[in-house]
């Protein structure tokens, strides 16, 4: 007899639709053509259909990534969540929607908060015209600060993109314009040039130095206006945090649905015949064109020492750090056997801290997170 797959409780939908594409980007988007929305939405049900023949679902968070998920016209949201409530059914809890700041009007906001969306992440990226444009933006700053009060009068909680560590930037400056609006989560990514994107090609650059000073400067700035760091680059008002992104960093499993998305599963039912060693799977879907014409991802199988490093990898992006004792259950291995000479000599360095049944990095070791990581494979 086999025996049930744990329930899945996060559901990440992509949308890979945008108006327009950034240079820094290196997502999976893709400018919409037409009679493709159409077609993207007949696919996305055929797969929703297919994960929850498979899975047992009980959902916690919904998030509509991107791509520019606001960029759907109303008939098409509607159809979506239509799509998902029809599969999977709804969370009771969070529920984000990925915003561009020029899609938003107070009709649009009402009707994403009666399909049943209560989070939105806004792409504000910077309160500097200047930068804006830099970044490719489509929106001013202007905009972004009236995206951020509709959404929030109509019932949102809302989150902050700001992207740092830009050509003459002030990041306190960013921060004070970000909490001067009535948000609640903030996430401050410093700019990473991706091999492929338009600002790689023109040879942009981002200096060390600019990088660190954003990142000390948020982790100095942004406690003392209320928003508390709680992962590496994201900081929240107390209670605020993002639970579906909890989710990845805990390495729990999700629904990965749509062109390009990632999920992570455990083994399905638990098979007969299933290797012992094998817990969980991932499978990152193909690009569009492919997807649309029914190819799905591979499933990568994850082994138990894949899964405590995995679990170490993202646990430890958190202030809060990784439990010892519930990352050694979930995994099937002891972390402190397999790993604990590792540990040690980072401790001994200033680079990890271990309390009781919680390890976590130092302040010093999350400048240094990767290095970290490393040496803990």
């Amino acid at each position: 007899m086999s025996n049930p797959s744990p329930a899945i409780r996060h559901l990440y939908v992509h949308v890979p639709f945008c108006p327009s594409i950034c240079p820094y980007c290196d997502f999976h988007v893709s400018i919409r053509h037409a009679g493709q929305v159409e077609a993207y939405l007949r696919e996305l049900a055929v797969e929703a259909r297919e994960l929850a023949a498979r899975y047992v679902v009980q959902l916690d968070t919904v998030y509509l990534g991107g791509g520019t998920p606001s960029f759907l016209r109303d008939h098409e949201m509607a159809a979506l969540v239509g799509i998902i409530r029809g599969a999977f059914g709804w969370p009771d809890g969070e529920a984000t929607l990925e915003v561009n700041p020029g899609t938003v009007n107070p009709d649009r906001a009402a009707l994403w908060r009666d399909l049943g969306f209560n989070r939105a992440s806004v792409g504000v990226q910077s309160f500097s015209d200047d930068l804006l444009r830099y970044l490719g933006r489509t929106h001013d700053a202007l905009q972004g600060r009236r995206a951020v009060e509709t959404l929030a009068a109509a019932g949102f909680r809302v989150s902050l993109d700001i992207i740092t560590a830009l050509p003459n930037q002030d990041p306190a400056w960013e921060f004070a314009r970000a909490v001067e609006l009535p948000v609640e989560h903030l996430s401050a990514y410093t700019l990473t040039i991706e091999e492929g994107t338009p600002f790689h090609t023109a040879g942009v650059t981002v200096p060390e130095e600019a990088e660190e000073r954003a990142l000390l400067t948020a982790n100095d700035v942004l406690p003392a206006l209320g928003f508390e760091r709680y992962e590496v680059s994201n900081f929240a008002r107390p209670g605020a945090q993002s639970l579906h992104n909890l989710a990845y960093w805990r390495n729990r499993h999700y629904f990965g649905l749509g062109p390009g998305a990632s999920g992570h599963y455990p083994t399905p039912a638990h098979s007969n015949g299933a290797v012992e060693d094998v817990i969980a799977e991932r499978i990152k879907n193909p690009p569009l064109p492919r997807w649309l014409q029914g190819e799905r991802g591979a499933p990568e199988a994850v082994s138990r020492l894949d899964y405590l490093t995995d679990a170490l990898y993202a646990g430890l992006r958190l202030t809060a750090g990784v439990n010892i004792t519930d990352l050694s259950a979930r995994a099937g291995l002891d972390l402190l056997q397999v790993r604990g000479d590792a540990i040690g000599r980072l401790q001994s360095r200033g680079l990890l801290d271990r309390q009781g049944d919680t390890l976590k990095a130092t302040t010093t070791g999350l400048w240094v997170l990767n290095q970290v990581v490393r040496e803990l494979l």
